[in-house]
Order: structure tokens, then C-alpha cells, then sequence
């Protein structure tokens, strides 16, 4: 038997518990308001004279509105070119206004939720891999451009588990999903400016969502015919502006998603770009890749705008009233919810094609 004595027991302090979301409101309304102290007009460039994408001067107001989700102060426009039917905003978010409207979006205040939200669509993101079975049965490798935090490299190495899935993100959000494990690779910054060191290396490279964030969409499909080798892919979703629902909907339609949304390319415009870049067009998706959430996003948006939330952005928290207020109006809106929900998955969903009530539309391009 040993004499030696046994090390003491050591006990690890535990970690002090998360700060809930008052305290995190409540550390940040000081920098707001400091951010907001001189107004907003630091958060916008000069109006635009032409199309962004054709340069023609014909332009027409199409929406006016507000920040609807986050409730950030600021008014925001989207004209539309009368020639060549781009949709865009205008005046567009300036450097400072795009870190202004994106902070506490995806990271920060809101990463949570909108991690949650990311995590579980696995079959959507399954389904959209699924979409480029028929063209490229076993890439190598795979740039997940827009990649957010991840999910959908994830979700797509059960349709690939042979291929190796990088994302790209300007935000932290790639290198969360590297130290998680969704991606070999989480590269951080910007797709045209990090391009040359992808050069011809990806057989797939895709945007879901991505290129109506970009300030240059031009210059991202650029990134892509750089990255890509003869004969890869280039996979993009995006919304669609020709949707009926962008029309009766109005400003309550989720896919204008003001001020993050900058451009919205109609198909044939992005068709006819992908053709002059060296790219053929093989597929072109409308009813898959539309997201029946339309009617219950509307009546999420018009109830929570009524009532908001405490948010850092506004001088002071609601009184206990408003708060009681929101919550009664987010119970009696119950029925609005499910009434969303039942029609937007069983009456729209279906005939979304049909009605030309499709939210968003796929490509799938070879570069030759």
C-alpha cells in the first residue's frame, strides 16, 4: 500500500450565469443612442441617378418603408428600373449603415434566435443540395458563400459525404461554423476580394440568399466564375421579385427584409449576366425553392411593428403597460398565426408555380 497522499480535490468556479436579454438591452442602449446622437443620414450613400445593373436613368419608386424586424430607426426605398426591371435601394446603406443594421442581426443580441431558426430548416437545406444531383453527383469540393453559421454544409454532407464543404462569411459567423465542425473552413471576409486565392479550386460553389445582401452583385458572380473550374457549378437562390406576394403583400412581404436586402434581381436579367460571364444555365427552379411562410411572416411583422419589443435602438423601456399590451396582442393574434400557417403550407404551397406566388428562385450554372 501507498503512502503517498492523494492530490487535494480541486473545484472549478462555476461559470456566472448568461445575462438575460433585458441586461444585454439595457448594456447596449448606450451605444445606440451615442450611434444615434447625430441622426441617420451618416447611414446612407447619395441617391442613385441610374440602374445599378443597366445604367439606364428610367426609375420609379416601388416601396417605401421601415425596419420591420429589427425596428432600427430609418426609412428606406426601393426603386425599380423601368428598362431592365432591377428593384434596389435607394439611397443604399452606406459602410457605417450596413454595420449599423446588420449588428445585433446575426450575432450579439439576435444570434440565438436566428441560430435557432437556421438549425432547424435541415430538410430545406437537404432539398436544395438535392437540387444539383442531376448535374454534379460527386464534387469534390464545395464554397458555401453567405454561409452564415454554417447549417446548410452541414444539412448538404448527407446528401455529399464525400465532398468537402468551406463556407465564406463577412461576418464571425464562418469561423463559428468551423470551430463547430460544420465546415472544413470558415472564411471571413469578402467573396471578390478573397477570390484569387480560390482560383479554379471549387467544383461547386453556392449563394443562397446571399447576392440580394451584396453591394456589387456583378462583382460577386465575378468571385464565382473565378472560383469555380471549368465544368463546376455555381448554385443561387435568391428572392424573387416578380413574386405576386411582393405585389399584394406590400411592405409586409419578409423577403423585402429592409434595409439588409439591397438588390433583387428578376430571372432573366441574372440568367442573361451568368450567360455573358461564361456560364450556361441547366436549371431553373421556381417552385422548390419557394418558403411558405408569406401570410404568417405578414402577420408576424404587422403585430410585432404595433408592439415592439425593448430594443437597445429606442431611448428607454417600455413601460409595464406596453409590455402587458404586447403580450395580449401576440395571444390574440393566435388565430392570425395558424390561419398563416395552414394557407401558406397547404393553399399556397401547392400552386405557388401556378399562381406565380413562388417567393424565390433557383439557378444552377456550368461554368464552361
Amino acid at each position: 500500500m501507498s503512502n503517498t497522499p492523494e492530490p487535494p480535490e480541486t473545484s472549478e468556479a462555476p461559470e456566472p450565469p448568461a445575462p438575460s436579454r433585458t441586461e444585454q438591452v439595457a448594456a447596449l442602449r448606450p451605444v445606440y443612442q451615442a450611434d444615434l446622437a447625430d441622426g441617420t443620414d451618416r447611414f446612407f450613400e447619395p441617391r442613385r441617378t441610374t440602374c445599378p445593373w443597366c445604367g439606364s436613368a428610367e426609375l420609379k419608386t416601388r416601396l417605401r418603408t421601415t425596419d420591420l424586424l429589427q425596428h432600427k430607426p430609418g426609412a428606406f426605398v426601393l426603386d425599380r428600373c423601368q428598362d431592365c426591371r432591377h428593384t434596389f435601394q435607394n439611397p443604399r446603406l452606406s459602410e457605417a449603415g450596413l454595420e449599423f443594421y446588420y449588428r445585433d442581426f446575426y450575432d450579439g443580441l439576435g444570434e440565438k434566435q436566428v441560430g435557432t431558426t437556421f438549425a432547424g430548416r435541415t430538410k430545406m437545406y437537404e432539398q436544395r443540395a438535392q437540387s444539383l444531383l442531376p448535374h454534379s453527383p460527386t464534387p469534390k469540393n464545395w464554397l458555401d458563400v453567405g454561409t452564415g453559421h454554417g447549417h446548410f454544409c452541414e444539412s448538404a454532407r448527407t446528401v455529399y459525404p464525400d465532398t468537402t464543404f468551406d463556407g465564406l462569411d463577412f461576418t464571425d459567423g464562418a469561423e463559428l461554423a468551423e470551430r463547430a465542425g460544420r465546415v472544413e473552413r470558415g472564411y471571413r471576409g469578402s467573396f471578390p476580394e478573397l477570390a484569387p486565392e480560390f482560383s479554379g479550386h471549387y467544383d461547386v460553389v453556392s449563394m443562397f440568399h446571399y447576392l440580394e445582401h451584396s453591394t456589387q452583385p456583378g462583382l460577386e458572380l465575378r468571385a464565382a466564375y473565378r472560383a469555380i473550374r471549368p465544368g463546376g457549378h455555381l448554385l443561387i437562390e435568391v428572392p424573387d421579385p416578380d413574386s405576386r406576394f411582393a405585389r399584394l403583400l406590400g411592405r409586409w412581404w419578409l423577403p423585402w427584409l429592409q434595409p439588409q436586402h439591397l438588390h433583387f434581381v428578376p430571372v432573366g436579367n441574372l440568367r442573361g449576366r451568368l450567360t455573358d460571364l461564361g456560364f450556361t444555365v441547366v436549371a431553373e427552379q421556381h417552385a422548390e425553392p419557394h418558403d411558405p411562410v408569406d401570410l404568417l411572416a405578414a402577420v408576424w411583422l404587422a403585430l410585432d411593428t404595433a408592439v415592439p419589443d425593448d430594443v437597445p435602438w429606442v431611448a428607454a423601456p417600455p413601460s409595464a403597460f406596453r409590455r402587458a399590451l404586447r403580450t395580449a396582442v401576440l395571444i390574440a393574434g393566435i388565430p392570425a398565426f395558424l390561419l398563416g400557417t395552414l394557407l401558406d403550407r397547404f393553399a399556397v404551397k401547392p400552386l405557388s408555380r401556378r399562381l406565380g406566388l413562388s417567393n424565390a428562385y433557383r439557378l444552377v450554372a456550368r461554368r464552361d
